[in-house]
């Protein structure tokens, strides 16, 4: 169920909208965007062109992905893949191929750029310690709209099924893959992209719910 804070921003609750009852739910699928409009970033003049697009966009998508580590003790290099989306693109810099991270860093420093994206905790940290790069002007849409009160954040699936009546399918294979290999695989694209472009839509229809 959706609630609102006193200044009028759209909240939601795991506790009416859980993941049991989303799985129980006949939903139709969440289309996501096509591969077609999936930039993967391995060149200087393709980094130029997402440049243009990302750092013209009020606001924008964001994730990253990590080859996933599986011994103890075992320490994470990632991020691997930085995800960014506008409306109609979804940007993809792996670095394992453009290791260059010049706009990346422009973009992600940015405080004229809004970056949006689900569970986003770990991912400040991350990019500054490999990277270098100051993550600014961030929103965390899985802590902002699980409301006041509420234990654990909203996830992309609870809020696609909220606001658009959808199922996002998220393979669970594809999520814990090797985002370090140097060629992904269209379904890891497309996993990928979504994520960033997914976070996207959500933050509109949630600004458009708070009378934006």
């Amino acid at each position: 169920m959706a609630g609102r804070t006193p200044g009028g921003v759209r909240q939601l609750s795991e506790v009416t909208l859980s993941r049991a009852s989303l799985a129980a739910a006949e939903l139709p699928d969440y289309a996501g965007i096509a591969l077609a409009d999936i930039l993967l970033v391995t060149s200087a003049r393709l980094a130029a062109e997402a440049f243009s697009a990302l750092m013209a966009a009020p606001a924008v998508g964001f994730d990253t992905e990590s080859k996933p580590t599986f011994l103890k003790g075992e320490v994470s290099t990632g991020p691997h893949l930085i995800q960014l989306a506008t409306e109609t693109r979804a940007y993809l810099f792996p670095l394992a191929q453009w290791p260059s991270t010049g706009e990346l860093k422009t973009i992600l420093e940015s405080t004229h750029v809004l970056k949006v994206g689900f569970g986003l905790g770990n991912d400040r940290s991350a990019l500054k310690s490999r990277l270098g790069i100051d993550l600014a002007n961030v929103l965390d849409l899985g802590e902002v709209l699980r409301g006041q009160g509420h234990r654990g954040t909203v996830g992309a699936k609870v809020a696609v099924a909220h606001f658009f009546g959808q199922r996002l399918q998220k393979s669970k294979s594809v999520g814990t893959s090797n985002w370090a290999n140097p060629r992904l695989a269209e379904r890891q694209l497309l996993y990928a992209a979504n994520d960033a472009h997914v976070a996207l839509q959500v933050y509109r229809a949630w600004r458009l719910g708070a009378g934006d």
